[in-house]
């Protein structure tokens, strides 16, 4: 029998290029009149102006917080909040990359519940809705315009934590792939990966639905078609398109299926040693499905289907192997060659890892293998 579901998302979505010049409109459905606009530090100097241009003839005032930096200490959130609160802005718009949408999210529930950043970490913690929130992506990557979690770093305990509410969920969210074209080739390409590593992980998780793979396999197909030509053709609007499309896809069945076993064992090596959160994932991906692959020959049959792979009269075990191929020539096609080791991590390392990594136990909930100790380690091992 099919198990009941739910498939749930940002409230309303708003998607096509040139779709940033209708923010003011989407703004006044909000009733937002001083929003804070929250921005990673790299973009504040350019959309301040796109703002101004878009705010100032509708009569809406604004502010910015543009201390966002990437792999997001938790104290921002708390900063940005009180700054929220000192302009008493009536909503929030996240313009970035994951970072400053999670960064937006949170701020928009803390000031909005009188309480610290730190109170909300986990599952169900934060109590009633926050200020409107608006969240504008400009990376095809992360998918956090469309979920309930915001991660952080705690530089203090040298690990990630996320907040995961319903709470967090945006009223808005307004993809314009116009503003992807931009994205250098290497934040483009470790991006991209992390959200394939989302669709792949979300479509595997024991926790699909019907719904969830739905999008979870489209936005493989969408990504294994389109990224190559992002990163080494940036300016293709038609393949920016199709990729943010992919990201958006893969955001929503993160956020009804979760993620599994790639999430858990990269979180230690943002926390621990700072490594972006894209390449994180993208050098335990293929470690992972290696593991993985025995417990869903199916679905990873799928995988290598939609990725373009000829599975026709294959056995389902030679079919799923297909996936594997599938994947590493795309990572490597984009370029990423990046490995453990590059960041000083050696095997003594591996018993903290994935000790640490242990402790991430939702995603870990939904691989569809158990992950032990000894599993996490030898994962680390094949990444090094």
């Amino acid at each position: 029998m099919q198990k009941i579901f739910s498939f749930t998302g940002a409230k309303k979505i708003v998607f096509g290029s040139g779709a940033l010049g209708q923010l003011a409109e989407h703004a006044r459905e909000l009733n937002a009149k001083n929003p804070l606009v929250v921005i990673d530090k790299n973009l504040s100097a350019v959309f301040q102006e796109k703002i101004e241009n878009i705010f100032t003839p509708a009569g809406i005032k604004f502010s910015i917080y543009d201390k966002v930096e990437p792999e997001p200490p938790i104290e921002l959130a708390d900063e940005g909040a009180a700054q929220a609160l000192k302009n008493k802005s009536d909503a929030v718009i996240g313009i970035g990359g994951g970072s400053a949408m999670d960064v937006a999210k949170a701020i928009a529930v803390i000031a909005a519940n009188n309480a610290k950043a730190t109170d909300f970490l986990g599952l169900g913690k934060v109590p009633k809705p926050g200020l409107p929130k608006i969240m504008i992506p400009t990376t095809a990557g992360t998918g956090s315009e469309v979920t309930f979690t915001a991660v952080f770093i705690r530089k203090d305990l040298k690990k990630k934590e996320g907040m995961n509410s319903v709470h967090l969920y945006p009223e808005l969210a307004l993809l314009d792939p116009e503003l992807t074209l931009s994205l250098p080739p290497a934040p483009t390409a470790q991006t991209g990966v992390d959200a394939l590593c989302h669709a792949i992980e979300s479509y595997t998780s024991v926790n699909s639905s019907p719904m969830s793979e739905l999008v979870s396999l489209q936005a493989i197909a969408l990504i294994a078609e389109n990224l190559r030509t992002c990163v080494h053709d940036g300016k293709n609007l038609a393949a920016r398109e199709k990729m943010l499309l992919g990201s958006l896809y893969a955001g929503l069945g993160l956020a009804n299926a979760g993620v599994t076993a790639v999430h858990s064992l990269s979180y230690p090596l943002g926390g621990k040693y700072g490594i972006g959160h894209g390449l994180a994932n993208t050098m335990m991906l293929m470690a992972v499905m290696n593991f993985n692959l025995p417990a869903a020959l199916d679905k990873f049959a799928d995988i290598a289907e939609a990725m373009g792979e000829d599975t026709d009269g294959l056995a389902a075990r030679e079919a799923a192997y297909l996936a594997l191929d599938a994947v590493e020539a795309l990572i490597e096609d984009c370029g990423i060659h990046a490995s453990l080791a590059d960041f000083g991590i050696t095997e003594k390392d591996f018993p903290q890892l994935a000790d640490v990594a242990l402790t991430v136990a939702r995603p870990l909930e939904n691989n569809p293998r158990k992950v032990t100790k000894d599993d996490a380690i030898a994962m680390y091992a094949q990444a090094l």
